[in-house]
């Protein structure tokens, strides 16, 4: 019998607790949802005229209510209602007036639209203690039954060694938008980023795997629909089993699933790993004045970090909650989640955002609670890619070098100290030596290695590498927050000029920079990440916090002028360098000795003179030349045990202002060297050659590698 009294299915039973969510059985679909502390659950089951109709599911076993529902197939829309004590203060805030969201849905359908209904709460003011009887389901999205049957024929995940990675961060609907390649029909799409169109553009880059802004089903934010704007990057996270459906071509009935499938097949079918930025840190129901969506009216105290007085709730990420994985269900369901993305949708690895968060462990960051120690064991989760945000803002979140071992790390470390050398700041040259050679300071403990640490300049978050050396100060109007929103603390420089300019030598000078960051970033030990479009210089107009904005602020322009497609071409240049030459993808820290007796240390710090820098100047802030010794006689060894070797290499940078005469080191560092990269060329290209001892200029602010070859 239905909850409004129409007949309904006569066999109705009780179902399984496991698995959990509205799943396809035999004949019907078995309901499970865990609701610890409420007295009641309602299937909602939605006709596509919006009609309701409920099934009435009473008592629970291990807290999960649970029911076998006869004649429901694929396509269904539904959604729960949760009977409860509302009582606020203690934390409860079951209402059933609020149609829920599945948290195990596989694929969503709807958006939210921004009504007083939406919230479990009367919405006025700052006063969430009220209850609101309005009935939500008319402004909140549906969840839907979907098959999760797809032929993947012979999918192998790419399996790319750590060592030689190249990822590329990129935005399923920000890469396709503006792409001339990309059928209008499919920008914006998973089918519109499995075009072929982009799949050459990644490949002549040299991209090994795709790291993608959150794909997890996202709504916007309230205080963005006020402001008619909407989230873009997708940080704001609905549904941890279903991909967004709004990057669908083909439906979103579950339709999306299998889009999503067939564009992870097709990059797979290219080499390239798919990533996935998952952000289980919190969720779209924000703090105590948010709306009720799924988690708070499914059990409050359960999902969420609140604080003593259980009324609010601790918020460690700034988007105020967090989300309590210390709870043994609530850590059910992200591995049930983390799994499901593995196992069903084939993806390769993930990028936690604000990871210390999901570290917590009775408000503390323990690295040894449940959810280290549960990825730690996990047959599945420990074989895949593991990318560590460390950091939160809560008290004691900064976690850089700390995560164990399986994770890799955001090195924001690397970030500032390069930003810093390239602008002309005060650094030295032991922590610039520390950042080029892989972070040992940071990483070389319990056992990691260089490919510990992901580096990176630029982040979806930030300026971009263009903006970096085209604006001293954000300019974010177009967010709507009278530029108060974004960091301050950008370590950028504008050259002489605040935006574009039509100044010649502003350009060249900014163009340089530019190369300079590729350089070093693609060729230091670790791991380098590519922020999309960074490539070729693409602009955000000084906005460093473009999360709201939808349009060609965001979109990856792919219209080039002249001097981009020199930048375009000296990436690939470079990339294809790294990727040459093992020397670039060191799987062990230097020692800084010789590899052999009477030979060159296996890394070398080298003057202007061509001498090894002394203890004195390691620490040298004013230094603005440095080179990087790398030899290529290696310790490594092949699978049949003989040694691994490559060429051996001289970095120089010069981040002095002044054109800078260096002397070349002499033996037992090399006799002959063959300049392979300069900077201060537009594509990179540079034909000279020299001997140890002869002298050579360095450009202001450019780098240049020389390839050893006597």
């Amino acid at each position: 019998m239905f909850a409004d009294g129409t007949p309904g299915w006569p066999h109705v039973r009780p179902g399984v607790f496991d698995p959990v969510g509205v799943t396809l059985d035999g004949d019907g679909v078995n309901v499970s949802v865990w609701a610890e502390g409420a007295d009641q659950v309602d299937l909602c089951l939605f006709d596509d005229e919006g009609n309701e109709r409920r099934v009435e599911i009473h008592g629970s076993t291990f807290h999960m209510f649970t029911a076998h529902v006869p004649g429901i197939g694929v396509g269904q829309r539904y959604g729960f209602r949760v009977h409860g004590p509302w009582d606020p203060a203690h934390g409860a805030r079951w209402n059933a007036a609020k149609l829920l969201t599945d948290p195990y849905a596989k694929a969503v359908d709807g958006a939210l639209t921004l009504d007083p209904a939406i919230f479990g709460h009367v919405f006025e003011g700052d006063d969430d203690t009220v209850i609101d009887t309005r009935d939500s389901a008319p402004f909140v999205p549906r969840s839907v039954i979907v098959d999760d049957s797809f032929d993947w024929g012979n999918d192998r995940p790419p399996a790319i060694a750590w060592g030689d990675a190249v990822i590329y961060e990129a935005h399923v609907r920000g890469m396709t938008m503006r792409h001339p390649g990309v059928p209008e029909h499919l920008r914006g799409t998973y089918a519109g980023l499995a075009h072929d169109a982009v799949i050459e553009h990644l490949l002549a880059l040299g991209v090994t795997s795709l790291e993608l802004l959150p794909v997890h089903q996202f709504v916007d934010e309230v205080h963005l629909m006020q402001r008619n704007l909407v989230n873009y990057w997708g940080y704001n996270t609905l549904s941890y089993f279903a991909p967004h459906a709004a990057y669908s071509a083909s439906g979103t009935r579950g339709e999306q699933v299998t889009e999503f499938k067939t564009m992870v097949r097709r990059m797979h079918e290219a080499g390239i790993e798919v990533i996935l930025d998952v952000v289980y840190n919190h969720t779209a129901e924000g703090n105590q004045i948010g709306p009720t969506l799924n988690f708070r009216g499914l059990d409050n105290q359960a999902y969420y970090h609140l604080l003593d007085n259980r009324r609010y709730y601790a918020d460690y990420t700034g988007c105020g909650n967090t989300l309590d994985v210390s709870h043994p269900h609530v850590l059910q369901m992200v591995m049930d989640s983390l799994r499901y993305w593995v196992q069903e949708m084939h993806v390769d690895g993930f990028r936690f955002d604000l990871a210390s968060a999901l570290a917590r462990s009775f408000h503390d960051v323990d690295m040894l609670g449940p959810f280290m120690q549960t990825i730690q064991q996990d047959p599945v989760l420990r074989r895949v890619k593991l990318i560590a945000e460390p950091w939160d803002v809560g008290a004691g979140g900064y976690q850089v070098g700390e995560f164990p071992p399986l994770w890799t790390e955001w090195n924001d470390k690397f970030r500032g100290t390069l930003r810093n050398y390239w602008r002309g700041a005060e650094v030295g040259i032991g922590d610039l030596g520390w950042r080029l050679s892989g972070s040992a300071d940071l990483y070389a403990s319990e056992g990691r290695r260089p490919y510990a640490s992901i580096n990176f300049i630029t982040a979806h978050d930030g300026f971009t590498l263009n903006d970096m050396y085209s604006y001293n100060s954000k300019h974010n109007e177009a967010n709507g927050e009278e530029n108060r929103d974004g960091t301050d603390d950008n370590r950028s420089w504008n050259c002489g000029a605040e935006g574009t300019t039509d100044d010649v030598a502003i350009n060249a000078l900014r163009h340089r920079l530019i190369r300079n960051q590729l350089t070093t970033l693609l060729l230091s030990a670790g791991v380098p990440m590519i922020t999309a479009g960074d490539e070729f210089g693409r602009t955000q107009d000084g906005n460093n916090n473009a999360y709201c904005q939808d349009n060609e602020i965001s979109w990856v322009d792919w219209k080039l002028d002249e001097w981009q497609q020199s930048l375009l071409s000296f990436s690939r240049r470079l990339v294809h360098l790294r990727r040459s030459h093992r020397v670039f993808r060191q799987r062990h820290f230097f020692r800084g000795s010789p590899v052999f007796e009477g030979g060159p240390k296996d890394l070398g710090w080298i003057d202007e003179n061509g001498n090894e820098y002394g203890d004195s100047a390691w620490h040298d802030p004013n230094r603005r030349t440095v080179g990087m010794y790398l030899s290529g006689y290696r310790r490594e060894r092949d699978s049949e045990g003989h040694p691994i070797d490559d060429a051996s290499f001289l970095i120089y940078l010069n981040a002095s202002p002044d054109d800078t005469v260096i002397t070349l080191p002499a033996a037992p560092w090399g006799t002959r060297y063959d300049a392979v990269l300069d900077s201060a060329a537009d594509d990179g290209a540079v034909a000279v050659s020299a001997v140890g001892g002869e002298h050579m200029t360095l450009t202001a602010h450019s780098s240049m590698v020389l390839r050893v070859t006597v």
